[in-house]
């Protein structure tokens, strides 16, 4: 049992700072709001000239699920 509370330990040490990092995020600005709106512009034609398959585009779910949850 003491590895195992060692490694929550561990696990905790690390993610506490990666909590932090949320709190102090500012509202997005209008050049970042634009830049978003490029990068999926930039995704659409991409996936209009090559097609992504299931897999792909689940992957891609997580991954923005995983930015809207970080980077909110």
């Amino acid at each position: 049992m003491k590895t195992g509370n060692a490694k929550l330990a561990a696990l905790g040490m690390l993610l506490a700072p990666m909590i932090g990092l949320g709190v102090g995020c500012e509202s997005k600005g209008p050049a970042e709001r634009a830049g978003e709106k490029i990068d999926q512009n930039v995704k659409d034609l991409k996936d209009a000239v090559d097609p992504r398959g299931p897999a792909e585009k689940a992957g891609a779910a997580v991954d923005d699920a995983a930015n809207k949850v970080t980077n909110p």
